[in-house]
């Protein structure tokens, strides 16, 4: 209930300052989350809420409200495929086993977030997680401080940070022999 009544709070739109959150990156991706949440809608789906795209985004812009959606099967599309946009879908589960069971079996890995009071706890979920990285308490998301990339089908590598350039340097190995051959 509470992420739910935070939810519709949201707000979309142009860059300005009492917004949450911008738009996707083009048409396709706008296209792309609505075909996600019209699939979710046809298998019936509960949205328990939408935040809200400002009145004034231009209507060209790829704005897209987030959606909360709950009840959703583990083997519905929106589970198992990476939305990349405003879309979160709420899966019970009965115990901590039970959320990484979950977790682990899909074949992505990008990212993963766990929210607790409990940050030892949160710990040690966070390193049994298979993902690129684990968030504590807040959400997923790039930072130049930080190397960012995923495992499994969400790709390998990191970009971002002195690990991430290196994936840009070509490293020459030479070696020379005991025998100097």
């Amino acid at each position: 209930a509470r992420l739910g009544e935070a939810f519709s709070k949201l707000r979309v739109g142009p860059a300005i300052a009492d917004l949450n959150l911008g738009p996707l990156i083009r048409a396709t991706q706008k296209q792309r989350v609505q075909g996600f949440l019209a699939d979710a809608q046809a298998a019936g789906i509960a949205t328990v809420a939408q935040g809200v795209v400002v009145s004034d985004a231009p209507e060209s812009g790829f704005y897209q409200a987030p959606v909360l959606l709950r009840d959703v099967p583990v083997d519905h599309r929106v589970a198992q495929e990476e939305v990349f946009g405003p879309v979160v879908a709420i899966i019970a589960v009965q115990d901590d086993a039970g959320a990484i069971g979950l977790a682990n079996q899909s074949a992505y890995g990008l990212g993963a977030a766990v929210f607790t009071q409990d940050i030892e706890r949160a710990k040690r979920l966070a390193h049994q997680l298979e993902c690129g990285a684990c968030f504590i308490n807040d959400f997923v998301k790039s930072d130049p401080r930080l190397p960012f990339g995923g495992i499994k089908r969400s790709g390998y590598g990191r970009e971002m940070s002195a690990i991430g350039i290196r994936e840009f340097v070509n490293v020459k190995t030479i070696y020379v022999g005991a025998d100097g051959c």
